[in-house]
C-alpha cells in the first residue's frame, strides 16, 4: 500500500506492505501499565477483560492474531467489560502512544507522514478502518494522526533532533530530509 488516491493519503493494512508497522499486528513490544506486552493488539484485547482470567492470559499468547481471535470466541467474549464501548478508543490511543513513543524507528516513520491523512484501508473493518471503500470511520487512522500531533509537540527522549527522512536515490547517502525540528533536551 503506501500512498492513497491522492498524495495526501497514507494507506496501511497488509503485512509486507509499506506502513504495516502502523497496524496493531506489527510486532513491536510495548511497556504499559507496568507490564510488557508483545504488541499493541495484545494490550488492546486484554483490556477488554480486566478482572478476568483472560486479562493476563492474552498477554502470553504467541501472536497478535491469537489475541484477536481469542477475544472473539463466545466463551471468552461473554466476559467483555461493561464499559468497553465507552473506553475502547482511549485504550487504543494509550497503546498507540506507547508504541510510537517507545520505538524511535516507528516514531520517525509516523512523523515522516507529515500532515497526510492516515487510513487503515481494509474491507474487514468499518469501525477502525475505512471499510475498504472509504465509507468506514477509520478510527485507527484518526488516532494515529492524533498520536502524530502529540509526538510533534514533545521532544524525543532519545534524540536532540527529530527528522522525517525518506529515502531518495538522488540525495547524498540515499537520505532526503523532508522536515526537521530541533528540540533541546
Amino acid at each position: 500500500m503506501g500512498e492513497g488516491k491522492s498524495s495526501g493519503e497514507i494507506l496501511f493494512y497488509n503485512r509486507g506492505e509499506r506502513y504495516f508497522e502502523f497496524t496493531n499486528f506489527a510486532e513491536y513490544p510495548i511497556l504499559l501499565d507496568d507490564e510488557e506486552w508483545p504488541t499493541t493488539e495484545h494490550y488492546f484485547q486484554a483490556q477488554k477483560f480486566i478482572g478476568t482470567p483472560y486479562f493476563k492470559y492474552i498477554r502470553t499468547l504467541q501472536t497478535p492474531r491469537d489475541a484477536f481471535s481469542l477475544s472473539r470466541q463466545p466463551q471468552v467474549s461473554q466476559w467483555l467489560r461493561g464499559d468497553w464501548e465507552q473506553v475502547k478508543q482511549n485504550i487504543m490511543y494509550k497503546a498507540l502512544l506507547a508504541k510510537f513513543s517507545q520505538h524511535s524507528k516507528l516514531r520517525a516513520m509516523l512523523l515522516g507522514t507529515g500532515e497526510k491523512k492516515i487510513i487503515e484501508h481494509t474491507s474487514n473493518d468499518s469501525y477502525w478502518g475505512d471499510g475498504g471503500n472509504g465509507t468506514g470511520q477509520n478510527h485507527l487512522g484518526r488516532l494515529l494522526m492524533k498520536v502524530r500531533s502529540e509526538l510533534w509537540k514533545e521532544p524525543d527522549e532519545n534524540h536532540l533532533v527529530h527528522t522525517s527522512a525518506l529515502h531518495d536515490a538522488d540525495a547524498p547517502n540515499g537520505i532526503h530530509i523532508m522536515n526537521q525540528s530541533y528540540h533541546p533536551v
